[in-house]
C-alpha cells in the first residue's frame, strides 16, 4: 500500500509563477473586452440615425455601450 503526502507546500517560485499567470492572463482578457466594445462603438458610429432609430438606440447612447 502505497501513501501520499498531502500537507507538502508548493516551492516558493510555485506561487510567484501561478500569480504572474493570472496577471498576465486578466490583462489578456481586459485587453480583449476593451477592443470588442471598442469595434462595437465603431460599428454602431457609422450608422445612420434612422438605422440607430430602429435598433432602439440613439447617437448619445453610443459611447455608453459597454460601460
Amino acid at each position: 500500500m502505497s501513501t501520499f503526502e498531502t500537507s507538502k507546500s508548493a516551492p516558493m517560485g510555485a506561487v510567484t509563477v501561478f500569480r504572474m499567470v493570472q496577471l498576465f492572463s486578466g490583462s489578456a482578457a481586459a485587453l480583449q473586452g476593451w477592443n470588442s466594445r471598442r469595434v462595437t462603438r465603431n460599428a454602431l458610429s457609422k450608422l445612420s440615425n434612422r438605422e440607430l432609430d430602429d435598433i432602439g438606440l440613439c447617437r448619445g447612447d453610443i459611447e455608453t455601450i459597454g460601460l
